[in-house]
């Protein structure tokens, strides 16, 4: 079957990068910290804003924020940031861009507390995605009590924009929850991808 013919979660409709990414990331269980961090910081840019505006401006991101190397971006400065104002490549929203500093400060803390944000993170979840099996766009929730407690501990170690509507859509990005549709083509291949090495 040709990849157009492809049955699909309905909002990767309309745009090739959509698709691509549908196609190729979304669900897939993430364990690599620079991955994750990235999606952290994405997620919170698109906020009042749609994904597809995101995807066309990632791999400016990538640009200004050195390949999104955590350890780079928790240095930046006010001036590095009034810098990041002027690139027109990138969502140039101060209070985002002062987040993202701040975000990556405190995923470093993480990391030294846990030894990667990945653990800390595949802890809420024992190691292993949660498997759903929602019918039609409109059974997925915007949130739920697994994204409800990981914003609300996020937010208590000092990362903002993270509230729990933006962290489901980053779970749902990392793969820690499988919200393909079941007639899309991805639900199945998802489905068998497990991550269980930090449930231990």
């Amino acid at each position: 079957m040709a990849a157009e013919e492809l049955s699909r979660c309905g909002w990767s409709e309309g745009d090739p990068l959509l698709r691509t990414y549908h196609d190729e990331e979304w669900g897939v269980p993430v364990e690599d910290d620079r991955t994750l961090f990235e999606f952290l910081i994405l997620e919170g840019a698109q906020a009042g804003l749609s994904w597809l505006t995101i995807l066309r401006k990632r791999a400016a991101y990538r640009l200004a924020f050195d390949d999104f190397d955590v350890a780079k971006v928790a240095r930046y400065d006010a001036r590095r940031i009034e810098r990041l104002l002027g690139n027109e490549g990138i969502v140039r929203n101060r209070l985002k861009l002062a987040a993202t500093v701040g975000n990556a400060r405190a995923f470093l803390a993480i990391q030294a507390e846990f030894g990667s944000f990945a653990r800390y993170q595949w802890q809420f979840n024992a190691g292993k995605p949660t498997q759903n099996a929602f019918v039609g766009r409109g059974d997925v929730p915007a949130r739920t009590e697994l994204s409800d407690s990981i914003s609300k501990d996020l937010k208590r170690r000092g990362f903002s924009f993270v509230g729990s509507t933006i962290i489901y859509a980053y779970l749902q990005a990392v793969g820690m929850v499988n919200d393909h549709i079941t007639s899309c083509f991805r639900y199945g291949p998802v489905q068998k991808l497990g991550r269980r090495s930090f449930g231990k």
